[in-house]
């Protein structure tokens, strides 16, 4: 039944497209309800920070789609079997469950991707909401009705673009039947998402509050942009894992099979462009191969949780972002045990879900640090004359 199934097919999309407003309603309506009398200023503002966790939890129902290996559980795009909802494709569904009872195609893992396929929608839904509102209260300011909008109208504008984007390699997950490249690529672009919808909902609420970025010496902004490049190293590393399913190449702690180097194929491991499971040649990829996979990521993570143990003690030192350096602390430790969790226990669904949760609030909170920070040098280039008191950081 899936190789009759054509892999793109249009007919439900503008009954999903209406269902994706339907369900970003709820939010725009409860901000609007909690946010009542407020400025449109602050009203944007509310439903930022609001897309962003929905965008989070988006996110994580990602990584339980692909974890449940639910990513084909509608075969085609970006309905199911040509329907907007599993309920249509009820034959479909049956028929080919019957044919691989285990397959991917199952009336639960039907289920649950297209939920996942709904929910994107609706944050999309809302992304167009904030970037009209951007335009609208950036032409109002322009015309002097209005204050000067905290951050660009651009900024929206290409997490519209960007939201796009995901859903083109949210289709081609799909029609490329989870080819890890691409796989590894929209897990990748969520957590863009989420940065990008940070650092407005972060220039925002700053804005709402009347407050300024906190002065940081130029070391420790450093410190802060080399910790985020390690943590975006580590988490290409950690989706390259995940979507080869290389988890289980190693199963002890702190050795891998018995060994402190065990056989790995390097070359196998990290060819990108291949389907999952094979290798460009069309042979299956080795064992070594996957234990490549699992080793370096592993080997990547005793580096990054250096790094933020190193810059959570800092902010400490320097009594800056202790907010920001308290959840750091959190969520490497949490990090540190899912991932053991995951090895150690062979792979529970819950550890799994967590740790991809866990690498997606690192992305959010280093993001959160690094806009609510500037440099001290920064504030005094656009300090007062220079008989005016300075105030170190």
């Amino acid at each position: 039944m899936m190789d009759t199934q054509p892999l793109y097919d249009l007919a439900p999309l503008a009954r999903l497209m209406l269902l994706g407003v339907l369900i970003a309603l709820g939010p725009l309506a409860w901000v609007g309800w909690r946010n009542r009398g407020k400025s449109p200023v602050r009203r944007l503002q509310a439903l930022t920070v609001l897309t962003l966790f929905l965008t989070f939890d988006l996110v994580l129902f990602g990584a339980f789609t692909r974890l449940t290996d639910s990513g084909l559980g509608c075969p085609d795009w970006p309905g199911c079997y040509g329907n907007a909802s599993p309920v249509g494709a009820r034959a479909e569904i049956s028929a080919a469950q019957e044919a691989m009872p285990t397959g991917p195609v199952t009336h639960g893992k039907a289920w649950v991707e297209m939920i996942h396929r709904y929910l994107a929608t609706g944050v999309g839904v809302l992304i167009i909401v904030l970037t009209v509102s951007a335009w609208v209260q950036h032409r109002k300011a322009l015309r002097g009705q209005g204050p000067p909008a905290p951050i660009s109208p651009w900024w929206p504008t290409f997490t519209l673009f960007w939201v796009c984007l995901q859903g083109a390699f949210g289709a081609l997950t799909v029609t490329m039947k989870l080819f890890p490249a691409i796989v590894t690529l929209h897990l990748i672009g969520g957590l863009v998402l989420l940065a990008l919808l940070c650092v407005q909902a972060v220039r925002q609420t700053h804005a709402a509050q009347g407050r300024a970025p906190v002065r940081i010496s130029a070391g420790l902004r450093w410190g802060l942009v080399a910790t985020a490049l390690l943590v975006a190293v580590q988490v290409v590393l950690g989706g390259w894992v995940s979507t080869n399913y290389a988890v289980l190449a190693c199963t002890t702690f702190p050795t891998c099979q018995g060994s402190w180097w065990p056989p790995m194929d390097f070359s196998q491991g990290f060819q990108i462009w291949r389907a999952l499971g094979m290798l460009q040649d069309g042979s299956h990829i080795s064992f070594a191969g996957l234990t490549a996979i699992h080793y370096v990521h592993r080997l990547m993570a005793y580096v990054v949780l250096a790094a933020l143990g190193m810059l959570c003690w800092r902010l400490r030192q320097a009594h800056v972002l202790q907010v920001q350096g308290r959840w750091l602390a959190a969520l490497a430790l949490l990090q540190l045990v899912t991932g053991l969790s995951n090895v150690v226990l062979d792979w529970p669904l819950i550890a799994a879900v967590l740790h991809t949760g866990g690498a997606a609030a690192l992305v959010v909170v280093l993001t959160w640090a690094l806009v609510a920070s500037d440099t001290a040098a920064a504030h005094q280039e656009f300090s007062a004359p220079s008989g005016a008191s300075r105030v170190s950081a």
